[in-house]
């Protein structure tokens, strides 16, 4: 295998468990959302679940062993209500999103495409689930702001980084 081709599949498989988190996540969401963003959190739950079974079969086709799901998955926070059963919801959706950038950095073809639409998923939903967005969905906010003082200027004052998505890990990998 070449080099690219083991990035991909590396990239493939971070994506197959950030999906396994995800439908555990979902499980925890659907258990707590309230009854009027249920259908919402089921239909999030089946989309994770559809694409964790295509990439359990990408991985094969790439000549890997899919990664298995965990047994159970540490929780960024407490979930004892609706409201953060929707911020846990928008919180998994960051974190596939930001796999799913690495998959299309490593990807050519249709599995960029196919990575590049799963992104703008995940993102559409996290901006559902959280009511706002980001400018590049998928990437870690920069907890320092504006690197340039004309950048300050020209920046809009808003909320600093959400401290729950700067405990993603390095690799992207949800700990739903």
């Amino acid at each position: 295998m070449s080099e690219a081709e083991d990035r991909e599949l590396d990239a493939v498989q971070a994506a197959l468990a950030a999906e396994h988190a995800a439908v555990y996540g979902y499980g925890v969401v659907g258990g707590r959302v309230g009854e009027e963003r249920r259908t919402e959190a089921r239909t999030a739950y089946d989309a994770h679940r559809a694409r964790r079974d295509a990439l359990s079969r990408k991985v094969r086709d790439l000549g890997g062993k899919p990664v298995a799901a965990s047994a159970g998955y540490a929780l960024p926070f407490e979930v004892p209500d609706p409201a953060a059963a929707a911020r846990l919801a928008a919180e998994l959706e960051e974190r596939v999103a930001g796999v799913y950038s690495d998959l299309v950095r490593a990807a050519e073809g249709e599995r960029r495409a196919a990575a590049a639409g799963a992104l703008r998923e995940a993102a559409v939903r996290a901006v559902r689930w959280r009511g706002g967005s980001v400018a590049f969905p998928g990437l870690a906010e920069r907890a320092d702001g504006p690197s340039t003082p004309d950048a300050a200027s020209d920046q809009a004052p808003g909320p600093g980084p959400d401290p729950a998505s700067a405990s993603a890990s390095a690799s992207g990998t949800p700990t739903a």
